[in-house]
């Protein structure tokens, strides 16, 4: 297992601070209350309960103590990125940055303008 790996657990206890996750090589991770999920998370018991089945990321393997550190949230993080996917040009066209080029020196212009500096 490493940092930033997905893996298949199994919550086993829920505390108020976060959900004990058993992971598929018997190894006990913890998803802390703010790792569940974007937002505020007032009862993790809203979101977890004990013997689900739940994928989840790795995002901390203390190197002295073992510990594991789990998240839900990194994976909701990841699906909206996903789906948030923009590009700077249309493709179809191929015009990239030309506009930002053509308008650059009256944009400039005018934001002086509205500032009151005369060039």
């Amino acid at each position: 297992m490493k940092i930033g790996d997905k893996v298949k657990g199994k919550v086993t206890g829920i505390r108020s601070y976060g959900a004990f996750v058993e992971l598929s090589n018997k190894e006990i991770g913890l998803i802390h209350i703010s790792e569940v999920r974007a937002g505020f998370v007032e009862n993790i018991h809203d979101f977890l309960e004990v013997g689900q089945e739940i994928f989840v990321q790795i995002v901390d393997i203390d190197q002295y103590t073992g510990k594991v550190s789990l998240s839900l949230r990194a994976l909701e993080e990841d699906k909206q990125s996903v789906m948030r996917h923009h590009r700077f040009s249309n493709d179809r066209y191929q015009i990239g940055f030309e506009p930002f080029r053509r308008n650059m020196k009256t944009w400039i212009k005018e934001s002086l303008n509205d500032l009151g500096i005369k060039k």
